[in-house]
């Protein structure tokens, strides 16, 4: 069935037809989530909620860093969609903060198409992108993929706990223990990469497909993006290539033997 297509654009958000909008309410999930929109343009926030709220979800929103901080010391939300380019503190900045705090997923909204702050935001933990001018029908469909990967468990079976090198993976609580049972902070990118590696290890995994594994989608504008995450899971497991080996013009490797277990 085809729908109205776009039909304005306001402030680099495009506005979704009426018929668009009815027929995406009828594709939501029941289950309700909070979402939390940080953008210092009033009219984005405005069109962003409504529509967000249209669609069955709880909306706050912020207009910088400073309200931000106030809403989230006063509630819990699963998702924050989070602006580039805010007064005061930048979107960067606050990302990096966030993650060293707290694992909800993020989303980073930019007005820029340039690759390197694309990189950067992923690089300082931020689990999606999306570049203005953007639908709300899109940014919806990244909001519920995101949360898919960041509530889903692992696997189906009582054998949720990977063991490698020392190292332990709980997909239940999806968390990461080191050797000596430090608990390793991962984003949520992070966290899927190394589900996908560890539950094919010692495999030689194309970048394709990795990307469609862990991410949920493909990047074919933007293949770096599995390598920025591969690099930053090297450093939190503390070895450059001696776990996730680069087989040149392949893919990689996760070289450790891996052994599944109860706890």
């Amino acid at each position: 069935m085809q729908y109205p297509a776009v039909v304005s654009q306001v402030h680099g958000v495009r506005r979704e037809s009426g018929a668009t909008a009815q027929a995406l309410a009828v594709t939501v999930s029941a289950q309700v989530s909070r979402i939390l929109v940080v953008d210092d343009d009033k009219s984005i926030r405005s069109l962003v909620s409504d529509f967000l709220r249209a669609q069955g979800e709880e909306v706050l929103t912020a207009a910088d860093g400073v309200e931000m901080h106030s809403v989230l010391a006063q509630h819990g939300v699963d998702l924050i969609v989070l602006d580039l380019m805010l007064p005061g503190r930048s979107g960067l900045d606050l990302c990096r903060e966030l993650r060293g705090a707290s694992q909800t997923p993020i989303i980073m909204l930019t007005a820029r198409g340039d690759e390197v702050d694309r990189v950067v935001g992923l690089e300082v933990g931020a689990d999606d992108y999306i570049a203005k001018p953007f639908s709300p029908r899109e940014l919806l469909a990244r909001i519920k993929a995101v949360l898919r990967r960041s509530q889903a468990t692992s696997v189906g079976d009582h054998l949720h706990v990977f063991h490698f090198s020392g190292w332990r993976l709980d997909t239940l609580r999806r968390e990461l223990f080191d050797p000596k049972g430090v608990a390793v902070d991962l984003s949520t990118g992070e966290y899927d990469l190394l589900a996908t590696f560890l539950e094919a290890s010692q495999r030689v995994l194309s970048r394709d497909y990795l990307m469609e594994q862990a991410r949920g989608r493909s990047y074919d504008v933007f293949d770096r993006v599995i390598d920025v995450q591969i690099s930053r899971l090297r450093r939190k497991l503390g070895a450059e290539e001696e776990m996730i080996k680069t087989v040149r013009g392949v893919g990689y490797l996760f070289a450790p033997s891996v052994r599944r277990a109860a706890q």
